[in-house]
């Protein structure tokens, strides 16, 4: 049966990764979370200091020789997690510290055409399932489903405020909120590859829908695909 690439973009914390690895495991398909890879970027600032009062650009940007990026699967739960110079920071790159500088450190262009280019070269030739912000607009142009996730900034921030409680993180929900808003006023307002619906994308909006009805509307969608592509 044909493959074919599976692009899912929108807003923060609309579950674009839980749908997409969802999806990926289902068809047989690669799984890439670039979202991942920036929260990654973000982290080396961090950890280097480079993101003090605000970011060094600079300084990041004469740096990014030093990122080796990558994905290895968990034995332990069957996914693919992000690798920052062969140390698993998966946990690390999911704090409400490192979601409050990503938006700026995926704003700057050096980074974005280093992770673009790996990515199109993790997603050449093969079927895959990637998420982000500009992965139906500019790193998979080409892809045969494309879909823009969106649903209301409190519901959003809610689902957030949920998960960062689970992983036993002191927040607040007004914290979080204010997070969901600044980030999507920063990742819609870029100059380099802002976050926007593609022409021919579907939008999903999730905001009154649960996760098993969202995945079983979409695997469905990319199925009917998958079979017009044969």
């Amino acid at each position: 049966m044909r493959k074919i690439s599976i692009a899912i973009d929108g807003h923060s914390s609309t579950g674009k990764s839980t749908l997409a690895r969802q999806l990926a495991k289902s068809l047989g398909y690669v799984y890439i979370d670039s979202g991942a890879m920036y929260r990654a970027v973000t982290l080396f600032a961090l950890r280097n200091g480079l993101m003090n009062d605000s970011l060094d650009r600079d300084g990041l940007v004469s740096r990014l020789g030093e990122l080796e990026l990558g994905f290895r699967l968990n034995e332990e739960n069957g996914r693919s997690e992000i690798q920052l110079n062969g140390e698993n920071v998966e946990k690390e790159i999911r704090t409400i510290e490192v979601s409050g500088h990503v938006s700026e450190v995926a704003a700057v262009p050096e980074v974005r055409e280093k992770l673009v280019r790996l990515q199109r070269e993790m997603g050449a030739d093969r079927g895959v399932v990637m998420d982000g912000r500009d992965i139906g607009t500019v790193v998979l142009p080409d892809a045969e489903l494309k879909l823009f996730m969106t649903a209301a900034p409190e519901i959003r921030a809610a689902r957030r405020y949920k998960e960062l409680l689970g992983r036993g993180e002191e927040v607040s929900y007004q914290e979080v909120l204010s997070n969901v808003r600044h980030r999507d006023h920063l990742d819609s307002n870029r100059e380099v590859s802002p976050l926007k619906q593609a022409a021919d994308a579907i939008l999903f909006d999730n905001s009154d829908m649960g996760l098993s009805e969202q995945y079983e509307r979409v695997l469905s969608l990319a199925k009917r695909v998958v079979e017009n592509k044969k």
